[in-house]
């Protein structure tokens, strides 16, 4: 292996060493002196959720603080309103409240209602972009994680292609007939396109005469029926022509040597009767 490249992927192993990735505790500074104290919580939901580290637990945990903040929120205005109660009803001096006192309490209070609504509103979208972003971080640290898997196994990989090199380069006569085969990666590629090219070229071609061959069948069902009439023609012009020189050697006259000496017999006439000159 490369000593440079050895030396790259032990420098990213000790920063990855260095640097781990965990969850945040984010429920210490809730828990306050319960965590200092070893105090465990009666609920069903684990004692620490980040025994295991997985976002199921950090949810469960979440929601078990939901739930016992609205208990809590409304056993607290539950307590004040009784205490308020029982002081306006057993101090020395009641205190008296006018309409007009309860009128600017409520609008104050409906004001405070819309502001707190507002906040929570933001608290929410706060929340909702940090768990968008928590979540593409553990998407690019796994495929991060994956790739380094990757990235380890590279120098055993590259050990054996280079090994597998060796070999071939041995086996592969020095002599050889096919020089192409010896050749560096770039003519290769370029070897290989141009023979894409080719083939490419080839197909063209194939697909061409494909479209052409129902039009050229056609053409050759044509030339085949004009050809019957022709060969039965020939056919019966050479047994005419076999069996006239059979019957001039037999001695006998041909049916056209009849003919011929016919017409030549009235073309004679004709000519001497028109006094035209042959």
């Amino acid at each position: 292996m490369d000593p440079s490249v050895q030396e790259t992927l032990d420098k990213l192993l000790e920063t990855q060493r260095s640097h781990q990735l965990a969850l945040l505790r984010l429920a210490e500074s809730i828990r306050g002196d319960d965590a200092s104290t070893g105090e465990k919580r009666d609920s069903d939901v684990s004692a620490d959720p980040y025994e295991n580290g997985t976002p199921a637990s950090l949810q469960a945990e979440l929601e078990h603080y939901k739930e016992l903040f609205s208990k809590l929120k409304f056993s607290y205005i539950e307590q004040v309103t009784k205490e308020k109660f029982l002081r306006a009803i057993t101090a020395e001096n009641p205190v008296y409240v006018e309409q007009q006192e309860n009128l600017e309490l409520e609008a104050k209070l409906a004001q405070d209602k819309s502001a707190l609504k507002s906040q929570k509103l933001e608290v929410e979208r706060i929340v909702a972009e940090i768990d968008r972003k928590a979540r593409a971080t553990t998407q690019q640290y796994e495929t991060l994680a994956e790739q380094q898997t990757q990235l380890e196994s590279l120098p055993i990989q590259n050990t054996a292609l280079a090994e597998q090199i060796e070999e071939l380069r041995e086996r592969l006569p020095h002599s050889s007939d096919e020089p192409h085969l010896s050749l560096p990666l770039s003519q290769t590629l370029d070897l290989a396109a141009a023979r894409d090219e080719e083939l490419a070229d080839l197909d063209a071609q194939i697909t061409s005469l494909q479209m052409q061959e129902p039009k050229k069948a056609r053409e050759l069902e044509r030339l085949r029926a004009e050809l019957g009439p022709l060969e039965a023609q020939k056919m019966k012009s050479v047994t005419a022509a076999k069996e006239a020189r059979r019957r001039k050697e037999e001695g006998g006259i041909d049916d056209l040597e009849v003919k011929g000496r016919w017409y030549r017999a009235v073309d004679a006439t004709l000519r001497g009767m028109l006094e035209v000159d042959g």
